[in-house]
């Protein structure tokens, strides 16, 4: 559940919007699928702090939907974040911190701080930490390649919009999916969705931007739908409201500060 970033005025990016007439490339003339990747890098990467609400709506089989309420401070120059948990009330006071490679859990009943994976999910979601995170696309995943040799990527449209289909691999071994398929806006490089899979080609979540904002020149998606394909019934909505560009204070990356919070 990656926060995604670009700039331009608040759309939503309805599939069946008319997109102005542009020149269409050829096949014989797609863009490399690296540059794909860097321009969805400098699109979408923010270049300093944000303090966001985030709101997940989470859809079970069998178990109804969970609110989740949360605040959500980053600052990248030192790969730090802090999540304060706000609902249900079996969470209120709960909260996540990370500074540099340590990320820790905080439990209000007790009053401890314990260290935990980056795969750690979140308050009970299908959100982990590493999906708060902000990594480049470059360092994580590489084109992939038929057995030609040619990079997979195509022409392709969601509804009337335009779109590069791009198929990468994983370079990382920390990443949340091995494979994953990018549908790419070909006239902003806006990631419309995103299809994630298993090493074994199953797939496993399918991922809709479905509306962006501008923020300090970039966009931010601030309503994404995350849809488990393994297990059929399950999504995630997540919605982003109340976001500021301004500098943290840095004592808000701090333990005491995370206890302060469940007094």
């Amino acid at each position: 559940m990656k926060i995604i970033f670009r700039s331009a005025a608040l759309f939503y990016l309805g599939f069946n919007l008319t997109v102005i007439a542009q020149a269409q490339p050829s096949n014989a003339n797609l863009p490399k699928g690296q540059d794909l990747l860097l321009n969805i890098e400098k699109n979408t990467r923010m270049a300093g702090d944000i303090t966001a609400h985030v709101s997940l709506t989470q859809q079970k089989k069998g178990q109804g939907i969970k609110q989740i309420e949360m605040e959500f401070h980053r600052r990248d120059s030192d790969n730090s974040f802090l999540i304060a948990m706000q609902a249900p009330e079996s969470e209120k006071g709960n909260g996540y911190l990370r500074v540099g490679e340590n990320f820790w859990m905080y439990r209000r009943n007790t009053r401890t701080f314990q260290h935990v994976n980056r795969d750690e999910n979140i308050g009970g979601t299908d959100a982990q930490g590493d999906d708060f995170e902000d990594r480049k696309l470059t360092e994580l995943y590489a084109v992939e390649k038929d057995t030609a040799g040619a990079e997979k990527i195509r022409l392709d449209s969601l509804g009337k919009v335009a779109i590069y289909r791009l198929e990468v691999k994983a370079k990382a071994r920390d990443v949340d999916y091995p494979k994953k398929t990018y549908f790419i806006r070909r006239d902003n490089f806006l990631i419309l969705k995103e299809q994630s899979y298993a090493q074994s080609g199953t797939l496993m979540q399918t991922a809709y931007a479905l509306k962006y904002t501008s923020i300090s020149g970039r966009f931010i998606a601030v309503e994404q739908l995350f849809i488990d394909e393994f297990e059929k019934g399950n999504k995630t909505k997540m919605n982003l409201s109340n976001i500021s560009t301004q500098k943290i204070a840095p004592e808000i990356f701090t333990k005491p500060y995370l206890e302060n919070l469940s007094k």
